[in-house]
């Protein structure tokens, strides 16, 4: 299969947080690489990144893998020249996280620091970088993928809970800086489980309690982000919240 792409005049997307194909980052990279862009994704496992883009390949799309620390200030800047190399960036998408499960009083530092350096310094770095690109375009789309824990938070997820809310305060000041200037900046809230290969493995007692449509449905997540990409600019969504019809909120 040949591996050289079609780069002039491109519209690309570019989605960093992809890991397993059963993942919400691989969803959002076949849904916007079906919307007819060059899917750029962003992760740090090589191998996954290459299943992934192999499989948009054979469906008919165009995807390049980036691997890359999301957090890492200097791998991003080389990473969005990438980027810039392969066409004209109108999108960007930052699903990444990070954060321990533990009771507070058995969180270390460490342990609370790299999910605010994945989560949050991740999302500072990231979106700056894309919006150096998306404003010298003309104008796109910037989205941030929130959770439950964006809004409130609870133990033992003292950590992500903080990362997360600070994600979210972070792309609204975005939003009203870079709003006006033609860069729709939006955080998706994903309240509720994800029925995707991390939930399955670490809880399949959980999947089989919530029961049909109990959990949401990747790809109808990137569905609504791809909705939230298209919206007229009178009429942007600044937060968006998503969750199963019979989760509790």
């Amino acid at each position: 299969m040949t591996t050289e792409l079609n780069t002039q005049a491109r519209e690309i997307a570019w989605i960093a947080g992809v890991g397993a194909s059963a993942g919400l980052g691989a969803a959002l990279a076949r849904r916007f690489a079906e919307g007819g862009f060059l899917v750029a994704v962003t992760g740090r496992s090589a191998d996954r990144l290459a299943a992934i883009v192999e499989e948009i390949r054979a469906a008919g799309g165009e995807a390049l893998a980036l691997p890359g620390d999301v957090s890492d200030e200097h791998a991003v800047a080389g990473l969005a020249l990438r980027v810039a190399e392969l066409g004209v960036l109108r999108v960007a998408i930052f699903n990444a996280a990070s954060g321990t499960r533990a009771p507070t009083l058995e969180l270390s530092a460490d342990q609370f620091e790299q999910a605010w350096r994945t989560s949050t310094l991740g999302g500072f770095v990231f979106g700056k970088q894309a919006l150096m690109s998306l404003l010298a375009n003309g104008g796109g789309t910037l989205l941030f993928t929130g959770a439950t824990a964006s809004l409130r938070g609870r133990p033992p997820y003292a950590a992500f809970a903080a990362a997360k809310a600070a994600l979210r305060s972070l792309s609204q000041s975005f939003a009203r800086e870079f709003g006006p200037q033609g860069v729709h900046v939006a955080h998706v809230i994903i309240d509720g489980g994800i029925d995707g290969e991390r939930l399955r493995l670490a809880s399949p007692q959980r999947v089989a309690e919530r029961g049909a449509d109990g959990l949401l449905d990747p790809a109808a997540i990137a569905e609504a982000y791809w909705h939230v990409h298209k919206q007229p600019r009178s009429a942007w969504s600044q937060e968006l919240d998503l969750r199963p019809y019979n989760e509790t909120f």
